[in-house]
């Protein structure tokens, strides 16, 4: 089968970083991060206290009473996000509701209300049931089908951190094969009580905001927020006149089998992975031009991934930034792929190398180039972004304009 060449024709993103493209976009070239104090719920007995949160968020400034009453802070930063680039792309009349789907990656769904259930259950008052439907992960891409009409295709990927770009991936494999004719592809996830507790917990999160490859980091900041990319083939992009922000050229999966939380220390399946994207897209290493990490900001993760990149790039990793927008958006878990994926394509288009924020000094072990030091020009038009989740899930999206 002669595969179709995926076009990405809207873009859609809610986060604490900014509350739609526009303000996403701003912050990202001129280097704003959204992470500071958190106040969606009580974080005092933990050693960190921040996070990328959507701070002064209202549900009924997007939704009316009932329909917020049903959805969880996860379903509604979906939907946000997705109402979004579906305006972007015009789609709307273009195709039957059969020929779209829905592909998003999840993590913690409707956790946080279904810990509003439990607090109100424990404290003897009226615990609505309502507040326990959305911990199912695959309810946001149910709510985005109902309320969007996408009657194609409706799935929802958990692969822990790296599950959005592996919709993304999945959903660019419904287009290229003729199984749907656009797909609305990404991610959504929210903080949780549960989420923030696990991981510090396990001693990963940066009691200051997260310093990815820097010397002295301590870990993740962690945020949340949802991101979606319509895709389409070009073919029917281009005969309706849809603009074009670039194309999802290849994308690589393992599941690397070595350890429930840390990575496999030299780096050689994510290299591979990162091998298999490139070869996927057709192209050779040398048009990579930059990467945007995943980027944790946790030791032993930016080590890794900068070995990976020198097994890939081998003698010319010196002229191949590797950059991290997870100090500007925090680490969004589910939906973190889709939004470096997005931050990616908008990059691409101005031409820009973002910078990685927080610089806290040099780590002679992450020795690569970083951008620590400021955003860039760069005359590029293909770049990577990685997805390196806990339990070994490795994702790499090559994206091209």
């Amino acid at each position: 089968m002669v595969k179709k060449r995926v076009v990405i024709t809207g873009l859609g993103v809610f986060c604490g970083a900014g509350k739609n493209v526009t303000e996403f976009s701003d912050a990202l070239l001129n280097g704003k991060s959204g992470i500071a104090p958190l106040d969606l719920f009580d974080v005092s007995a933990f050693p960190a206290r921040i996070g990328c949160q959507v701070k002064g968020y209202a549900p009924l400034d997007h939704f009316d009473r009932t329909t917020a009453r049903k959805l969880s802070r996860a379903d509604q930063f979906g939907l946000i996000a997705v109402t979004e680039a579906l305006t972007d792309s015009g789609l709307a009349g273009h195709y039957s509701p059969f020929d779209m789907g829905v592909s998003m990656g999840g993590g913690a769904a409707g956790m946080f209300q279904s810990e509003q259930w439990l607090r109100s259950l424990l404290a003897g008052e009226s615990a609505p049931p309502v507040l326990l439907r959305g911990v199912l992960p695959d309810k946001t891409a149910t709510e985005i089908a109902l309320a969007c009409n996408l009657a194609g295709y409706q799935g929802t990927v958990t692969t822990a951190c790296s599950s959005s770009a592996t919709a993304i991936g999945w959903g660019a494999e419904l287009v290229a094969t003729g199984q749907q004719r656009a797909v609305v592809a990404g991610g959504s996830d929210t903080l949780s009580l549960l989420t923030f507790g696990g991981f510090n917990s396990l001693k990963v999160v940066d009691p200051e905001p997260c310093s990815p490859f820097s010397l002295g980091r301590q870990g993740i900041s962690l945020g949340e927020g949802a991101a979606f990319l319509v895709l389409e083939s070009e073919e029917d992009a281009l005969a309706r006149g849809a603009r074009i922000y670039g194309a999802v050229l290849g994308y690589a999966l393992a599941g690397e089998a070595y350890h429930m939380t840390a990575p496999e220390p030299t780096g050689s399946t994510a290299a591979r992975v990162m091998r298999d994207a490139i070869a996927a897209a057709g192209i050779d290493s040398s048009r990579v031009g930059w990467v945007n990490a995943h980027g944790t900001g946790t030791p032993l993760n930016d080590v890794v991934e900068s070995n990976a990149m020198k097994l890939v790039f081998g003698e010319r990793v010196p002229s191949v930034p590797l950059i991290s927008t997870k100090a500007m958006t925090g680490h969004c878990l589910g939906a973190a792929g889709a939004i470096e994926a997005l931050a990616t394509v908008i990059a691409l288009n101005h031409r820009t190398i973002p910078q990685t924020l927080n610089f806290r000094g040099r780590d002679p072990e992450c020795d690569l180039d970083y951008c620590h030091e400021g955003k860039r020009p760069c005359e590029a038009g293909i770049a990577m972004s990685n997805s390196f989740a806990f339990g070994g899930n490795i994702t790499s999206l090559v994206l091209g304009i």
